[in-house]
């Protein structure tokens, strides 16, 4: 792969150089120093596929729902091979996404049944209306 500019890393990884340039200040993503000397590069920094790879795992961890703290754990467990805390994070992810689609799952069963009451034809308020409006 061709070494490219912020911009480029950024394109391939689907995200903002701003995105790019956070992850590095997180301490997610190197910092490559700029070249010395005349004529090369206009002294700009080079990424390469190591670094897109890098930025493609940071995103889809992020996708999973892992924050950028426990990303950074992984990436650290990476060098080391630790596969018992990289299970223990994502067995606590599976525990957190299993929450949410309870809740997820009890707010679509109360909005199912509100909207069921609102085309019921009843006179008055619209449930829907109404319950928001308690909230």
């Amino acid at each position: 792969m061709t070494r490219m500019t912020i911009a480029g890393l950024a394109r391939e990884g689907d995200v903002g150089v701003e995105t790019v340039r956070y992850y590095q200040r997180r301490g997610l993503l190197e910092t490559p120093d700029r070249p010395s000397g005349a004529g090369i590069a206009g002294g700009v920094r080079r990424y390469g596929g190591q670094d897109v790879r890098r930025l493609r795992f940071i995103r889809s961890a992020q996708a999973a729902g892992f924050t950028l703290e426990q990303i950074s754990e992984l990436l650290a467990l990476d060098a080391t091979d630790d596969r018992a805390r990289a299970r223990e994070l994502a067995s606590e992810r599976i525990a957190a996404l299993d929450e949410k689609i309870v809740d997820l799952e009890r707010v679509r069963a109360s909005l199912r049944r509100l909207a069921q009451e609102c085309g019921s034809g009843a006179s008055g308020p619209c449930p829907i209306l109404t319950a928001f409006d308690q909230g």
